[in-house]
């Protein structure tokens, strides 16, 4: 019989991201709804946490809750600027950034909430894009130049994954910790 009582991965609380290059049209609504959510998911997921639970690790070596916050921001910040380009322009390039040097700087130390309400902003505009964007349109590529290339479905999928996973990763932390 196989061993089930081995302990969860900490790093992939919902598992590992689907990379398809495509969705249906029932699977892309799925994840515009997603991310019209995830703004709140994640302020309930922080609501009521100390700034000494916020900066707590999620697993050893992670990153604090805190920093999870303000990654989100950063990274859906760029998915936003993404989705513009790859409905804009024919195949462009974008521009990857180092996420581990992001947390550490200045910025990641602010208040959380500085990152919540921003993701409110971006997210509006972001989700009423998607949503008025022809579904034609999600087959359109970027260039990733870690990734190669990507569509936008893939890219849809992957940043509604994105925002569960780390609201994840803070809902899994208080639950080991005890905070209610």
């Amino acid at each position: 019989m196989p061993d089930t009582s081995a302990a969860p991965d900490l790093r992939y609380p919902i598992g590992r991201a689907d990379r398809r290059p495509s969705l249906t049209p029932d699977e892309r609504r799925a994840a515009i709804d997603a991310l019209a959510v995830a703004p709140e998911a994640l302020r309930a997921a922080v609501r009521g946490l100390t700034d000494e639970q916020l900066d707590t690790p999620y697993r050893p070596g992670g990153w604090t809750a805190r920093q999870l916050v303000h990654h989100v921001a950063d990274s859906h910040l760029n998915a936003y600027i993404r989705f513009k380009l790859g409905l804009t322009e024919n195949d462009p390039t974008i521009k990857p950034y180092d996420q581990d040097s992001w947390v550490t700087l200045p910025d990641s130390s602010l208040p959380v909430v500085v990152s919540l309400d921003l993701l409110d902003g971006v997210h509006t505009r972001l989700v009423a894009l998607l949503r008025a964007t022809p579904a034609t349109a999600f087959a359109r590529t970027i260039q990733h130049p870690e990734n190669g290339p990507m569509t936008l479905d893939l890219m849809l999928g992957v940043y509604a994954w994105h925002g569960r996973h780390h609201t994840a990763h803070i809902t899994s932390l208080r639950e080991r910790m005890g905070w209610s």
